[in-house]
Formats: structure tokens, sequence, C-alpha cells
């Protein structure tokens, strides 16, 4: 965390090819790359953009220290000498990155094969970020993700991030606790994520506090006038009605004394039928505006059935299967080389095969545009080559089916989702403020059927590749699938 440069957060292999590359003199030659994933996470129909800055910020710091070159200088080959040759390791240590970056905003909506980011520069180059531009990426979308489909079950009630204990390591559940808030999250029980991102930080009193004490009723008092300003209290520890009963004394005291018991959390049992009872309680009370919290290892299917069942719940705090993305840990996000230069300039689109279609990549330098329709809705997605012109009017074409195309007119209203982010290793401009990328995310989702985001068996949205790419894509792969033949007659 404390690191300036990441140069070594990388596989080995990434700098086996940049030696490789190195060593036949195409260190400088110009590529492009894309980052983009295969699959929607958790059965669903969208993904949530997320990682950029910390991505942009690896590309700005990226350097490596002499340490760095002194801990390669001693990994070694199968034969026990050094893998990489001083003269190369001395081109590192002098090594400053001059890529360009186009990247989606952090907070948009995205679809599988759409690329996140687009890194054009030297191939050697290139190849150094794949590591761990996917590992800040694919985490962070990820997690952003989850927060949105959890923020939606919630349908307009607070959200609060609470899963720091359960996080995997340091720097995870930092990360968590920043994608959670783009996705929707109000705030964190972490509070180092508070201070470094500004996400406002939540939380009152564990089961440790309560039994700390001969009695419930005396904890609670002890809490409230050591901190009369911020009383959601925990009534699970023994008996939970009881528990709210308690809270409601200490409740009576502390409008007394001019302050205000917030609310009460529950943290296990029914909680459909606890909350129901606790809410009776404190209306009977004339606690009205007291909130009820629950935690207890929900997600956005939990929530959605507590809803369903009537729970008085308006704050739930997220903890576990948020920050591990609980029911699906990785989001599967690809790295793959679209397009190289040429010695005369030109560029020559690259393709990879697969016997699974899935896998087969797209080529050229690409760029998504997004258009509308008369509301305003997302209503298709194009990718398309950068390299080239585009016609007009576009035709759209499912790179699945190609039977399934849509014309898109020229009047229709588009945004290119790929924004310039960084030219010749310098950021462009300011980061904009995680306010702002929450609010982006929340005004995304909106722009999308409801069909789209559903949970279970969502609507495919309109994503496909433009004519003449698709075109150029079907005949890169029947010229490959023909050379490897030739090569494999005898």
């Amino acid at each position: 965390m404390d690191m300036k440069s990441l140069a070594l957060l990388t596989d080995l292999y990434q700098l086996t090819m940049a030696f490789g590359y190195w060593k036949q003199r195409k260190a400088d030659q110009q590529s492009v790359f894309h980052l983009f994933y295969r699959s929607n996470p958790f059965r669903g129909g969208y993904v949530v953009a997320a990682g950029l800055q910390p991505a942009l910020e690896l590309i700005r710091d990226f350097c490596f220290q002499a340490d760095d070159v002194e801990f390669l200088a001693t990994i070694t080959g199968n034969d026990g000498n050094p893998i990489f040759e001083p003269a190369f390791l001395d081109y590192l240590s002098r090594l400053e990155l001059s890529v360009d970056v186009d990247a989606v905003p952090e907070g948009t909506v995205v679809f599988p094969h759409e690329p996140l980011l687009r890194i054009r520069g030297s191939i050697l180059q290139c190849q150094l970020l794949e590591t761990a531009l996917l590992n800040i990426v694919n985490f962070q979308s990820l997690i952003a993700t989850k927060a949105s489909r959890i923020v939606m079950a919630a349908n307009g009630d607070s959200v609060l991030e609470f899963g720091l204990r359960r996080a995997q390591g340091i720097d995870g559940a930092l990360a968590a606790s920043r994608a959670a808030y783009i996705g929707g999250c109000s705030a964190t029980s972490n509070v180092l994520a508070g201070k470094l991102f500004g996400i406002p930080v939540r939380g009152t009193h564990a089961h440790s506090w309560v039994m700390s004490f001969d009695s419930e009723l005396e904890s609670f008092s002890a809490y409230a006038k050591a901190m009369p300003n911020n009383c959601v209290f925990l009534v699970d520890t023994y008996d939970t009605l009881e528990g709210v009963r308690h809270a409601i004394a200490v409740g009576q005291h502390l409008k007394s004394s001019g302050h205000r018991m917030v609310g009460i959390r529950l943290d296990s049992g029914d909680l459909a039928r606890l909350s129901i009872e606790a809410r009776q309680l404190l209306d009977a009370a004339g606690f009205t505006d007291a909130v009820i919290v629950a935690s207890n290892d929900l997600d956005e299917r939990l929530i959605q059935s507590l809803k369903q069942q009537g729970a008085a719940i308006a704050v739930w705090g997220v903890g576990t299967k948020l920050v591990t993305a609980y029911d699906q840990p990785a989001l599967g996000g690809v790295y793959k080389l679209g397009a190289i230069q040429s010695s005369n300039g030109s560029w020559l689109p690259k393709i990879k095969l697969s016997e699974q279609l899935i896998k087969t990549s797209t080529p050229g330098a690409l760029q998504v545009r997004r258009y509308f329709d008369a509301e305003g809705n997302a209503a298709t997605d194009m990718i398309f080559n950068e390299l080239e012109s585009l016609p007009a009017p576009c035709k759209v074409i499912d790179p699945f089916d190609p039977s399934i195309y849509r014309e898109m007119r020229d009047t229709m209203v588009f945004e290119d989702l790929l924004k310039p982010a960084i030219r010749n290793g310098k950021v462009l401009g300011e980061f904009p403020s995680l306010l702002s990328i929450r609010t982006r995310t929340i005004q995304q989702l909106k722009k999308f059927h409801s069909s789209v985001l559903r949970f279970d068996n969502p609507q495919k949205y309109s994503v496909g590749l433009e004519q003449e790419l698709h075109e150029l894509k079907s005949r890169l792969v029947r010229q490959a699938r023909q050379t490897q033949q030739v090569l494999e007659e005898p």
C-alpha cells in the first residue's frame, strides 16, 4: 500500500515477454490492447465499471526502482542462471511509460466484450501493464456491480457496507469499500476508507459492549451517556424484543436530555418478524422516527425476500457477501491484443481464435458507441474499429448470430463510451470525486429497462459489432483457420 511503484505487481510471464520483445528489437512496436470481460457476474445482465482512478494512478507512477531491478536479477532459469540480461534490467530501470489510455468512466454500465480500457503504445509497455490493470478493474467492477444489485433490492433504503473484517486483506478491504460506494452504498464502517476516499463512516457498538456490563440496560445507558449523538443500539445480545424495550427506556432518557435515539440494530433471528414487532414497540413508545437497521449475512436476494415479507427495516448493513462477492468471487476480465503497427506505419488487426466462440477476440482499435431512443434510454451498443471510417447509417450485427442485426439511424443520439484518460503517460485532467462517480452509477442504471437489471433471467441488452468490423473479424477467423490447416498438412 505504501509503495511508490507497483511495477512488480505482475505475473512473471509479462516480464519474460517484455524481455523477448526487447531481445527481438520489437520493444517499441506500436500496439493496441483492450481490457474487457466475457460474461456478466451473478447471473445478472450488466456490470458497473469501477477501478479506473487507481488504474490510472498505477500507470502514472509506474517505474522500476533500484530494488525492483535488483530482485529481478536474482530470478534464475532451470539451469540456475539469471533469466534476464543486465542490459535489459538497465533498460527497465530507465523505462518511462508513454502509453495512451482511453477508458469507460467509472460508474458506467457496461456489457460483455465491450472494452473498459484501451491501451495504445509500445508493445513492451502495454504488456507490462496487463496483470495489474486486470487486478484492479476486475475486482472493483465486480464489487461495484454487487453493491448496485444490493442497493436495487433495498429499493430506496440506505445500504451500509460493513465488510472490513471479512474482506480479502487490507488492500481488498479498501478497494471493496471504494467500489461499494461507487455501486450505491451510502456509507462504510471502514474508517481508513473514509479517510482515504471521503466515504461517510457509520457504526455504533458490538455485542461485546453489552456483554461487558452487568446488564443490557446498563450497557445502553452507558453508551448513551458516552455518545448521545450516535445511538443505534444492538438489541439481540440476549433477548431481541426485551432489548428493544431496553433501547426504548434509554431512548426516553435521551429525549428528555435533548438528544435522539437514532434507532436499533438486529443482527440475528427472524429479521422479518422481529423487525415488524420491534417497529410496533418503537411506534407505540413514540419513536416513530427511530430506524431499524438489519445485518447478518445479507445479500440482494435475502433483502428482496425480507421486503416481500413486509420487514420493517430501513437500513441494511451488508458485509461478507458484498465485499467478497460471495456468490461469484471473480469477474474474469481479460486483456487482449487488437492490433499492431507494421514498419511502414499501417495497422495490422490481430485476432485470437478459440474453439469457444465467446473466447475469440475482436480485432482493431475498438470503441463503443451507445445509442439512445427518443426517451433517452439506452437502446443498443455498437463496437466499432476506430482505425476505419464509419459508414452511414451503421448496421450493428449480433456477434453470435449474424442473422440478428439493427440499423442505427443517423438521427439517433449516441455517446462514445471510451474517453481519453492518459496521453503519453500523463493523466488528463482531474479525477472526479467519488460522490460524483456514485451519482453517475445511479443515473446510468436509470437509462436501462428493468428487464436488463432484474436478478433472475435478465433480458440480454443489445450489443453488436459494426458491420465492417464483423466482416473483418469473420475474414480473419477464416484466414487463421486456413493457415493452421495448411501448417498441419503432412
